[in-house]
């Protein structure tokens, strides 16, 4: 008897460590994606361009001045850095953390940015942006830019978190300035990339032939199972569709970050 009961507090043991470093390893440890994309709207003078995409750092830090996640963005000498919000997390907020990363990214590549729900509620927003562009950051919130190399042209669009609208989850999402702003940007006629926030919103983006975006805020599901996936994300609750790698519907594809950081949960 005693015997079994020494061998329960073993595995019970055992569990808690196994389940202690595997959280520690998943706080920590930065996992590079690679992913190749193709479509004949892109210009052969962009062909082998390189995009860095940085989403939910939520003010996590790696190292000493992030120099732990700059190296790893060195590594693969990007052409552009895109940043698709929640740079800072609003419950332990820290600008002065995001803003030595952007110091450290915009000496890599240029860096092109959209707003995420954790800046839209921080109530800080004019001074974040503020910083941002003091960084020579490209603040894309509701609006576009241009890309030229030799005769080709694309352009990167990007949209602001609708959360702006909105004062927490409970009221759900906003997304009627979303709709009308993606209208005004949007042009069939040339290779579009847009930034946002929001993965759940891939019908919308769909809709106006968006041919590739980038996005973060589902925290990869936030628990991630064997052939199930995500259990819950913020804005899709449980077993949430886009989670984490690259979605297509009709000509355009989504491309979803796990982010580097979390919120509220952490793991």
């Amino acid at each position: 008897m005693k015997h079994k009961k020494t061998r329960i507090i073993f595995i019970v043991a055992a569990i808690i460590a196994t389940t202690s470093i595997f959280c520690l390893w998943q706080n920590n440890a930065i996992t590079t994606t690679e992913i190749d994309y193709s479509n004949t709207k892109i210009p052969d003078e962009f062909n082998g361009f390189r995009i860095v995409h940085i989403s939910d750092l939520h003010n996590k830090k790696f190292g000493k001045n992030q120099e732990r996640l700059l190296r790893k963005i060195r590594a693969v000498s990007p052409d552009i850095i895109v940043v698709t919000g929640d740079l800072i997390d609003r419950r332990k907020y820290d600008l002065d953390t995001a803003i030595v990363f952007i110091n450290g990214a915009i000496k890599i590549a240029p860096v092109y940015y959209v707003s995420g729900n954790h800046e839209a509620w921080s109530g800080d927003y004019e001074n974040i942006s503020s910083k941002l562009l003091s960084c020579g950051v490209q603040i894309l919130d509701d609006n576009k830019v241009k890309l030229i190399k030799g005769q080709g042209k694309i352009e990167i669009l990007g949209l602001s978190d609708p959360d702006f609208l909105t004062s927490y989850y409970i009221d759900g999402t906003n997304s009627s300035r979303l709709k009308e702003h993606l209208k005004g940007l949007s042009d069939d006629s040339v290779f579009q990339i847009l930034l946002s926030h929001r993965p759940e919103l891939f019908d919308l983006y769909a809709d106006k032939n968006i041919d590739l975006i980038f996005s973060g805020h589902a925290h990869g599901g936030q628990f991630r199972f064997p052939f199930i996936g995500g259990l819950v994300a913020p804005d899709q609750g449980l077993f949430p569709k886009y989670t984490s790698g690259v979605y297509t519907q009709n000509q355009s594809t989504l491309i979803v970050s796990r982010g580097l950081g979390n919120s509220i949960i952490p793991i």
